[in-house]
């Protein structure tokens, strides 16, 4: 049956016909992929019918360093191949058939071990492979083409900035984020990162007051800890005025809790970020840090993970229609500089910056000598912006008694 197809696949007008989608290399065996891969060079070197012969030759010339035995194995192969009669196009149609539904087996199989082992903890692999095939196991194309009347289009650029910053400056420059979007923030540490998200979230006119349902999920820091940054954030007191006046904090935390959901996410994976999106639907959802969920297994390179990390927080985002901000830090190139840059984040090569639609850096002034107390003011670095085109540095200041920014 296989070798029937390869025989086919040397005719110009079948291979046009079948190939891409309908005819992908993973249908076929070890041994019929490295035959299929000569066809595909053939075609697209001469665009024309080729004989077994020829792609023998061709087969050959691609893999010197084959042994006697080898070659004498894929000679043999491509004789039965040259046996071999060219199908009708509605007898290849039942073939694929067949074919199809021994990968999409083989597919669903090792799904079900991996939900056995644990391995595997969302459901959303086996219903991508359920939809995007048809009953009869053949690849199906299905394309809703976007809306790109003027007034749709209007109309959702005009939604581009429905959670507005609450930071002056940069609300000059950025106005605000929506579903949708990737944000991605870094730093050095003892920067202020936590404290950012939390004033964005819960200071005077944060997303928490402007409606957004905002889930905090941290595995870095303790949940307690990044908690008390939003209720100090929220009040404008540190914890110890709020604990000596608990009555009057009460109704104004009380608001705040029923839109702020904050989660120890330690050794969870984005998998299981997936999985929280699709059930409790945040507006606003911040990985705090977002490199902390990667799987670093099956990667050659740190920053193959994190860059495969970063696409599945924007595939979260654009899926779940809520805006991510995904926490990093930056690498030590960083360190006691004002001005920052892309290549900065640590652990990543330009992965990470590609996925962004806003990348804001976090600066801080470097140290004086015989300065008593840490420098306050914050350089905010729009290294990358999709939203409004504009990038530059904007500064505030953190109030870190509070963990509030402010301009």
């Amino acid at each position: 049956m296989e070798l029937a197809i390869l025989r086919s696949l040397m005719d110009k007008e079948f291979y046009d016909d079948h190939r891409g989608a309908k005819c992908p290399d993973r249908i076929f065996s070890s041994d019929g992929k490295k035959i299929k891969k000569s066809i595909d060079e053939a075609m697209e070197n001469y665009g024309r019918a080729v004989q077994p012969d020829e792609i023998e030759a061709i087969f050959m010339a691609d893999n010197p360093s084959m042994t006697t035995a080898q070659k004498a194995a894929y000679s043999s192969l491509f004789d039965k191949i040259r046996r071999q009669d060219p199908m009708g196009s509605d007898v290849a149609q039942d073939v694929f058939i067949k074919m199809f539904q021994q990968v999409v087996g083989e597919d669903i199989a090792n799904l079900g071990f991996d939900y056995v082992n644990g391995t595997e903890t969302s459901l959303e692999p086996l219903r991508e492979l359920l939809e995007n095939h048809q009953d009869n196991f053949l690849p199906q194309l299905r394309v809703e083409w976007e809306d790109i009347s003027l007034e749709s289009l209007l109309a959702k650029n005009a939604l581009e900035t429905r959670w507005s910053f609450n930071i002056p400056t940069l609300a000059r420059k950025v106005p605000g984020i929506n579903g949708g979007h990737l944000v991605e923030i870094g730093a050095r540490p003892n920067t202020g990162k936590t404290s950012f998200h939390a004033s964005l979230v819960c200071g005077p006119g944060g997303f928490a007051d402007q409606g957004a349902k905002c889930v905090v999920l941290c595995n870095e820091e303790g949940a307690h800890r990044v908690g008390a940054r939003y209720l100090t954030a929220a009040l404008g007191k540190d914890v110890h005025n709020i604990s000596q006046n608990k009555e009057t904090a009460l109704q104004k935390w009380q608001m705040m809790k029923d839109r702020v959901y904050i989660k120890d996410s330690t050794g969870k994976d984005m998998a299981w970020v997936e999985t929280l999106c699709k059930t409790f639907k945040p507006d606003v959802l911040i990985l705090d840090m977002g490199d902390k969920f990667a799987k670093t297994g099956g990667f050659a390179r740190m920053d193959e993970a994190l860059k495969a990390n970063a696409i599945y927080a924007r595939q979260i985002a654009k899926m779940y229609d809520c805006a991510v901000l995904y926490m990093s830090q930056l690498s030590a190139d960083a360190e006691n500089k004002v001005v920052l840059n892309q290549s900065m984040m640590e652990g990543s090569r330009t992965g990470k910056a590609a996925e962004a639609d806003l990348m804001l850096l976090i600066a801080k002034n470097p140290p004086v000598e015989g300065q008593d107390e840490e420098d306050t003011q914050r350089h905010l670095n729009v290294v990358k912006n999709k939203l409004t085109g504009w990038h530059g540095i904007v500064h505030c200041d953190l109030d870190y008694k509070v963990g509030r920014y402010t301009a």
